[in-house]
């Protein structure tokens, strides 16, 4: 009875419980928030928080992270909806999920890895841009246009309707967003040590309705059923017939695509976050295919691994799974017990929340430092992806930015594609002669062979010095040199030693010993 009791309650139950509640305050905001950002009401962001939290908690490949509803697919979800309309979305929402089952039963996981990073950040920019136009308008109390041109375009005339419209509403829901703006920003940079872990878009959200309650403001507000398991519907059984047409299944592959990118990428940034157990990537997607399932059976919205909550369940000293769990409990319980409390939180107030998100997406400091690091042709992948994202639509963005990764690399592969051996090379340490475990490269590292390298270099022993010999090493892309550093700086909070021989003669010795420096020198 005992080992069964503490299977069921774990020793680190003291760190997770109150690392959940900081997700659980993170979560309700950014939930509803991407909900209505989505043409959806705000109930089925909040469903999707709950499966993530649970089930998907329970399932995942990457213990700390947190899953949920995502900003990245916000967009794409409002336009399937607009077009198709809301009841087509939970078939697609399975079928999504079905990919991703299968993708990671087949053990694809480390291929969405060896996406270009510039891909995936010019992706969540173009996003962020396009969240932060919508937003703008719903910051008024009008709904956003069809897409990102139209949004912007259409700000003027926004801007006009609230200075002189005979709209009522509109002065109140700007104040309101901008208070949340500022609210949120402000406590980011100001907040006391000892409240650190109050997030500031729960303080955001507090002041914005708090703002419009006490000056009596008529704004939109958040509409939930009083009972959320109303919210809870099967699709028709004429909803799942539509499967067959090609907008559907060009959804279904998009958003499989798209969530499992930014899910195992969240997964990798977490890693680096935490000394814990590595993520199993197969796993991960496995799970996320089960959640996205259990969404679109019961209308809720697509999930992804989100960082924003996952670096808080971290930052807040969570140790296991739990945490995530409970987040997810406590969510539903808020859901079950105080469903009346939502209805108090303007839609403004979450459109501030979300400005913040999509400008937050969009990072031009990223683009500074891919150019720094790697060149004007990899910041140029990045700036062309943000573009077609926004000028078209996210899947011609997510394709041009793959087919010039593609163009890139091309030349190198052809010249002589990536060798590894493996063996023992002799270095001296401390006046005795030690056998490490070296890895001899040759040919050229793209991400073509991401995958190939990862499980070479994860085969290594831990703990041990690994010696990575780079003398017929002529390339090296940004997607293998960024992998390469998160596993060398993995290695080192181990205490372990990395070495890096060669490189010299094809200019790379100075790239690659920025690796080797992530690791402690004796």
């Amino acid at each position: 009875m005992s080992s069964i009791f503490a299977r069921l309650i774990p020793p680190t139950l003291g760190r997770d419980l109150p690392a959940s509640f900081v997700v659980f305050l993170v979560a309700m905001p950014l939930c509803m928030g991407i909900a209505i950002a989505s043409g959806v009401p705000a109930e089925r962001g909040l469903i999707t928080g709950v499966i993530g939290g649970i089930v998907v908690g329970f399932l995942a490949g990457s213990p700390l992270q947190v899953s949920g509803p995502a900003a990245g697919l916000a967009v794409i979800v409002f336009e399937f909806v607009r077009e198709h309309g809301i009841d087509a979305l939970g078939p697609v929402l399975v079928a999504a999920g079905a990919i991703q089952l299968l993708a990671g039963a087949l053990r694809v996981g480390g291929w969405f890895r060896a996406i270009s990073p510039a891909v995936v950040h010019g992706m969540l920019a173009g996003i962020g841009i396009l969240i932060v136009l919508a937003q703008i308008h719903v910051l008024t109390d009008a709904l956003p246009k069809a897409n990102g041109l139209d949004n912007l375009v259409a700000i003027p005339a926004a801007f006009f309707n609230f200075v002189s419209g005979p709209n009522g509403n509109r002065p109140g829901a700007v104040i309101v967003g901008i208070v949340t703006i500022v609210a949120m920003i402000g406590w980011e940079r100001i907040r006391p040590v000892k409240l650190k872990l109050l997030p500031g878009a729960l303080v955001g959200v507090l002041a914005g309705t708090l703002v419009a309650d006490l000056g009596a403001m008529a704004v939109k507000r958040v509409e939930v059923p009083e009972n959320i398991l109303s919210a809870v519907a099967l699709p028709a059984s004429g909803d799942w017939s539509r499967l067959t047409e090609p907008a559907m299944i060009i959804m279904a592959l998009t958003l499989a695509v798209v969530a499992s990118a930014e899910s195992l990428l969240s997964a990798a940034a977490v890693d680096r976050m935490h000394d814990g157990p590595r993520t199993q990537y197969n796993r991960e997607l496995g799970a996320q295919g089960v959640g996205n399932i259990l969404c679109g059976l019961a209308g809720g919205l697509p999930m992804t691994g989100v960082i924003v909550r996952s670096s808080a369940n971290v930052q807040a000293g969570a140790a296991s799974r739990a945490s995530t769990i409970l987040h997810g409990s406590w969510i539903l319980a808020f859901l079950l017990v105080l469903p009346m409390v939502l209805k108090l939180v303007p839609t403004a107030a979450l459109a501030g929340i979300l400005v913040v998100t999509g400008w937050r997406l969009v990072s031009p400091a990223h683009a500074f430092h891919l150019h720094e690091r790697y060149g004007l042709a990899t910041a140029a992948i990045w700036l062309a992806t943000m573009v077609m994202v926004v000028a078209t639509d996210l899947l011609t963005g997510v394709l041009t930015g793959l087919v010039l990764s593609l163009l890139q690399v091309i030349p190198h592969f052809v010249r002589g594609p990536l060798k590894i051996e493996g063996g023992a090379a002799k270095t001296v340490q401390g006046g005795t002669i030690e056998a490490v475990p070296e890895l001899r490269l040759s040919g050229s590292a793209t991400f073509l062979q991401l995958p190939h390298l990862n499980e070479a270099l994860e085969r290594t022993p831990e703990g041990t010095p690994v010696r990575l010999a780079a003398e017929n090493l002529r390339h090296v892309d940004h997607t293998c040199l960024e992998m390469l550093r998160e596993w060398a700086t993995r290695r080192a909070k181990t205490g372990a030693r990395v070495e890096i021989v060669g490189g010299g003669a094809s200019g790379l010795h100075h790239s690659l010993a920025a690796v080797a420096h992530a690791a402690p020198k004796d």
